[in-house]
């Protein structure tokens, strides 16, 4: 009981209810075009006050709505309010206007029956509930019983009388049961005729592809940037603290490093955000890259104590844009793992050697630190990057050291 209550006048039966009256609302001008037109073919100046001219009109008017709807506008629209009002999922229609003449075939079809089912709905909703409320009301009210309404002789019997209430009833529960199954019909046609096509399927996982691998990259630029600065400022500070009262001038070195790593650190936390917010973030700093910014990142990690020494045997300026900007990631992100694990001297060596450049980065083993929630992602952040450039990497422990290597080509990276 409770769930048929529910298929004819629940949430979702009423909403689908009103977009069966916008669809009967959006027929009424064709209905009028269709009467100028009946009207003089059958000589009747009032074709409203007759119920098979009425249809008539209507039937002449749904053609011409298909025709008006074959514009590529029709879809957004039409799948804007069946998403709204017929209860379907937002991917099961398309969102963007029909492009082919199949498409706008589809749109045109759904237009048509959205509106003669909607056309009908309409007048049984004008017509049948005072009709319906009458009948409840006629063993009430005596002069709805009068024979000048024109109502059946019949009624005048006591048990035509006792009837009309439950007749009246059963018309109104008709009424529902008919907007309820034209509802779920035009919801069940609603994918077919206004759904996405492969086309449409194929653009939208491109567009999430596209947003997954943004989302990924910075997330990989904030992992480096700020992590490596993170890690950098915990140990200038840490150096400074121990030598706070004996060594002055270190401790000074060691907060113009701090200043300088997070000013950076900033600027870089801004163009990542900027690429979240504008997409390409014009106007933003440069991201840092081997040429520019290798110096800057040794002096840096060199400030909180740290013994690095570091091989350069290739001109840094000849080298990829793109393979610049890698590299710098990725020795950035090699010292911020000797940093964390308070591992030193910590050695680095770049050269270039058969169209590749290679990085390496060693340090001693040192003890493993506490796992952080969320953390280990370093490696992998280098892996992804490696990846995406068709280079090789490799990382672990070699004895007593720990070495991470890396290969990237140099050719097709421009």
């Amino acid at each position: 009981m409770t769930a048929g209550w529910g298929l004819l006048f629940g949430g979702r039966a009423r909403r689908r209810w009103i977009h069966l009256i916008l669809g009967g609302a959006l027929a009424m001008p064709y209905v009028l075009v269709g009467s100028v037109i009946v009207g003089p073919l059958t000589g009747v100046d009032n074709v409203f006050g007759s119920l098979p001219l009425q249809l008539g009109s209507f039937a002449v008017g749904l053609p011409i709505a298909t025709v008006t709807s074959l514009f590529p506008l029709t879809r957004p629209l039409e799948s804007g309010a069946a998403r709204a009002l017929c209860g379907l999922d937002a991917d099961a229609l398309a969102h963007g206007p029909a492009r082919t003449r199949a498409e706008r075939g589809r749109a045109a079809a759904w237009f048509t029956l959205h509106l003669g089912l909607g056309g009908i709905v309409s007048g049984m909703s004008l017509a049948v509930p005072p009709f319906a409320v009458m009948l409840i009301a006629i063993p009430l009210l005596a002069g709805l019983r009068d024979p000048r309404l024109g109502l059946p002789e019949v009624l005048d019997h006591g048990w035509a009388q006792a009837l009309c209430p439950v007749v009246g009833l059963a018309m109104l529960v008709a009424l529902a049961a008919c907007a309820a199954a034209c509802g779920a019909l035009l919801a069940r046609w609603a994918p077919a005729l206004l759904g996405p096509t492969p086309a449409d399927r194929l653009a939208a996982a491109e567009a999430r592809a596209a947003d997954l691998a943004v989302r990924n990259r910075l997330a990989r630029e904030l992992h480096d940037s700020v992590g490596h600065a993170l890690s950098a400022v915990t140990l200038q500070a840490s150096a400074a603290r121990r030598v706070l009262d004996t060594d002055p001038e270190f401790v000074r070195e060691a907060l113009a490093a701090i200043e300088e790593t997070t000013r950076r650190t900033v600027g870089e936390l801004d163009a990542a955000l900027g690429v979240l917010r504008d997409g390409d973030a014009p106007g933003t700093a440069p991201a840092p890259t081997l040429a520019s910014d290798l110096d800057g990142l040794l002096r840096r990690t060199r400030a909180g104590g740290q013994r690095v020494t570091a091989t350069v045997d290739t001109a840094t300026d000849d080298l990829p844009p793109l393979v610049s900007r890698e590299a710098y990631r990725i020795v950035q992100e090699g010292l911020s793992n000797a940093l964390k694990h308070a591992a030193e001297p910590v050695g680095l060596r770049i050269a270039a050697a058969g169209g590749h450049l290679e990085i390496t980065v060693e340090n001693p083993l040192g003890p493993c630190p506490a796992p952080r929630p969320g953390g280990g992602h370093g490696l992998r952040g280098i892996a992804d990057r490696v990846r995406l450039l068709g280079g090789s990497s490799h990382a672990g422990a070699a004895g007593d050291i720990w070495r991470l290597h890396v290969r990237l080509p140099l050719k097709g990276s421009m």
